[in-house]
């Protein structure tokens, strides 16, 4: 299965990395939730060493909750509480060396050795997070209280489902360029910008209905969301391979 996903690369923005790739994933039951904000906002949050990307004239920001399947390195086996947890991420939309990627102010997960794993080798900002998920009446029922020591807490609870077929984007639409995205950056404590690759087939996209009750895991980064419904898009599931980072 997962080889050959390295078949299908038509859809790329770029080719493949030469080398070969470190880990596995599966991307499952996930609501993308977005927001357009004012460039002035965002662009202090984002490293100088990133290219804040607009769409528009916006930046944007998104709210993903979702689960995280067959997560580990390349041919070893799975354990089932290592490799299966949930994750929420709080992302924006950047560049660097002509390569569009995603910039994450938060991911939350619940799994502690994934959290410290992805900290150090990856140099993203994942939090410890109590989280639950439960499918209920085609309703995707979502809990999450962050719960890292010093850093504010964070809390997202509501429910999601989709609300229409699976469709492909295409280039040069808002939902293309919010989803299409092959790569993720972040800056290490020198301050150096890295890129991890990720490969996948082309999204299965979903229009998506959500019922949010609370969702203050934006409020710890300095912006709060817009008083106006998010755009929503659902994807069932995702098999994705991932390099390890370099810098840029």
């Amino acid at each position: 299965m997962w080889n050959a996903l390295l078949n299908e690369t038509e859809h790329r923005p770029w080719a493949l990395p030469a080398g070969p790739y470190r880990m596995t994933m599966t991307w499952e039951n996930l609501l993308f939730a977005h927001w357009p904000l004012p460039f002035e906002v965002i662009r202090p949050l984002v490293p100088p060493a990133l290219a804040l990307e607009t769409f528009d004239g916006k930046a944007w920001i998104s709210v993903v909750p979702f689960a995280m399947r067959n997560v580990g390195p390349r041919g070893l086996g799975r354990v089932p509480w290592l490799s299966s947890f949930l994750e929420l991420n709080v992302r924006t939309y950047v560049m660097a060396g002509g390569m569009p990627g995603v910039f994450f102010f938060s991911l939350d997960a619940a799994n502690p050795v994934a959290v410290r794993a992805a900290r150090r080798w990856y140099h993203l900002p994942y939090f410890d997070a109590e989280m639950r998920l439960r499918e209920r009446d085609d309703w995707i029922e979502y809990r999450s209280e962050r719960t890292h020591r010093g850093f504010p807490s964070g809390a997202f609870r509501g429910r999601y489902r989709p609300a229409g077929p699976i469709y492909r984007t295409r280039p040069g639409d808002l939902d293309h360029w919010l989803t299409e995205r092959y790569c993720l950056y972040a800056v290490d404590r020198r301050g150096v910008a890295r890129r991890a690759d990720v490969h996948h087939a082309p999204w299965p996209l979903q229009l998506a209905e959500a019922e949010i009750e609370i969702n203050t895991v934006t409020d710890a980064h300095g912006f709060s969301r817009p008083d106006m419904p998010p755009v929503l898009h659902f994807a069932r599931s995702l098999h994705v391979l991932g390099w390890s980072p370099a810098a840029v």
